[in-house]
């Protein structure tokens, strides 16, 4: 069976690719493709990566776990997406920057059912916008606390990649970045699902809802509706240029107020970003989404 676990991170799809999922359950379900809620599945897991410790299920266990947690007796993929899996909010930075425990958290998801196929998902974003919304769901004691001594230039993606790769290597890595989620949101859903190109998908358009309204959303599908036959690339150059002339400016400028973040210091963490994204997207083992 292959087991999709989609990481997150903090503050990216949050509950969205669980609802586009869900919209799609009908075709899913026929299709041999479990869509499992945390609810099922949350203690259960928690209780059994406590007990192994990093260490391996086994067939007995792997068993009880699919039991508990399936809608059907034999699919022939399962999905579980939830933002806990990366822990709690004060777990985004460590003594080594961003997300320092990945690497770890990956390889016991993967132990949790080492006789399957495990696959892993997620987005990345800037840090700087990255902190900026996960200070606010901070519970631990302040911006000071939540970055543990790190600089804001020391906020960089490249490591903790490279830990989940070398923590799971074999397995599936498909990552993304959030800045361009209503462009390839479609995309993400149906690589998550394995839902092919011709077949019918709902909700592909969810942030795109979010940005630009119902009268956006109606221009948008008016110029949809007078191509022919749409490409990928022609949907998204077309609902970039939507974003550009309907979407209101509070739904696309990201405010950075953080103790010490001057402009300078935006413009090197968000430049550190794309030097990332360069690198993470030709790592051998990474499938990378591209708008």
């Amino acid at each position: 069976m292959q087991m999709v676990f989609h990481l997150g991170v903090h503050c990216t799809d949050g509950d969205r690719l669980l609802k586009t999922l869900l919209n799609n359950r009908d075709w899913l379900m026929q299709h041999g493709t479990d869509v499992i809620t945390p609810n099922r599945h949350r203690g259960l897991f928690e209780e059994a990566l406590m007990s192994l410790k990093g260490g391996r299920a086994t067939a007995e266990m792997q068993q009880i776990m699919l039991d508990a947690v399936l809608h059907s007796d034999s699919p022939g993929r399962a999905i579980f997406s939830t933002p806990t899996f990366m822990g709690a909010p004060g777990r985004v930075v460590g003594q080594t920057g961003l997300y320092p425990q990945m690497g770890a958290r990956a390889a016991a998801l993967a132990n949790l059912f080492p006789d399957h196929e495990v696959e892993f998902f997620l987005a990345i974003r800037n840090p700087a916008a990255l902190i900026s919304e996960v200070l606010p769901i901070f519970t631990g004691g302040g911006y000071h606390v939540l970055m543990q001594g790190r600089q804001p230039t020391d906020l960089r993606w490249r490591d903790p990649i490279q830990a989940l790769l070398r923590a799971v290597p074999g397995r599936r890595v498909v990552i993304w970045c959030h800045e361009d989620v209503p462009l390839i949101w479609p995309e993400i859903a149906r690589l998550v699902g394995a839902i092919p190109p011709d077949a019918p998908l709902q909700g592909g358009s969810m942030y795109l809802e979010e940005i630009l309204g119902e009268a956006g959303m109606a221009r948008l599908r008016e110029k949809l509706a007078a191509q022919d036959r749409l490409s990928v690339a022609q949907r998204r150059a077309i609902s970039s240029e939507m974003i550009e002339s309907h979407a209101p400016a509070a739904a696309l400028d990201q405010v950075i107020d953080l103790p010490g973040w001057t402009q300078e210091v935006v413009d090197r963490v968000t430049a550190n970003y794309r030097t990332d994204v360069g690198e993470i997207a030709v790592l051998p083992g990474v499938e990378f989404v591209l708008a």
